[in-house]
């Protein structure tokens, strides 16, 4: 359409270093909607990995037979059955070594069952920091490209004796268009950080909550077995 504005002539009559600004931030969004994408189903498959494991963990199905079941699946593992595992492994490990103390089986399944904890929330928080990174650097470099176009607008000023608005307009159209694109850049790499931050926490706590009830649950099966 005559009048309109086009974006893309635009970008392709700004300046090199302009070029380089929006180049930089449409990298840094590519990369963003890439982990937002991998985040949502990552976040989506822990939950609902949690959910159907606890529904099988509290049905009252033998610990044993279950260890083997969750044993057997390996790599399909979600973060639950992990810690599940983990912790299970090292109850029968020191069961195994016949060790008497109540207080020291409990404490190494909790510490085997910590260290899995860490590592699986760990993997829920991987790239979360280069979102929030990209959310804050984003408009500081497309600022840089707006004090750029700023500056050639100001030089084309200097140098005529007749100032028109098409002097000036290509240079302050390549500014407001590093504006837009480190806002177009930031805003959806924050907003998904800051959405994911607070469901990793959710996750960790569900995973603290289970490994506590677990705890409970291996300290009545020793006394269960010592009884008997």
């Amino acid at each position: 359409m005559n009048g309109g504005m086009n974006i893309f002539s635009l970008i392709a009559d700004s300046s090199w270093p302009v070029k380089a600004v929006l180049l930089v931030l449409l990298g840094f969004s590519f990369m963003s909607w890439v982990i937002i994408v991998r985040k949502y189903v990552q976040m989506k498959a822990a939950m609902s990995d949690a959910e159907a494991f606890e529904e099988r963990f509290w049905s009252g199905a033998d610990l044993a037979q279950l260890f083997r079941e969750v044993n057997g699946r390996g790599a399909e593992n979600g973060g639950m059955e992990n810690i599940f595992e983990s912790g299970f492994r090292e109850f029968a490990r020191q069961r195994q070594r016949r060790v008497h103390d109540q207080r020291i089986v409990i404490e190494g399944a909790e510490r085997a069952m910590q260290v899995t904890v860490t590592r699986e929330v760990g993997l829920l928080e991987r790239n979360l920091e280069f979102l929030a990174n990209v959310g804050s650097i984003s408009p500081y470099v497309g600022l840089f490209g707006t004090v750029w176009g700023i500056m050639g607008a100001f030089q084309g000023l200097g140098q005529i004796k007749d100032v028109t608005i098409a002097v000036v307009a290509p240079h302050i159209s390549e500014a407001l268009i590093a504006t837009a694109m480190g806002l177009f850049a930031a805003i959806p790499a924050q907003w998904a950080y800051n959405r994911y931050a607070n469901k990793v926490e959710r996750v960790a706590s569900r995973y603290d909550v289970f490994q506590e009830e677990f705890s409970s649950v291996l300290q009545r099966q020793i006394q269960s077995d010592d009884a008997a």
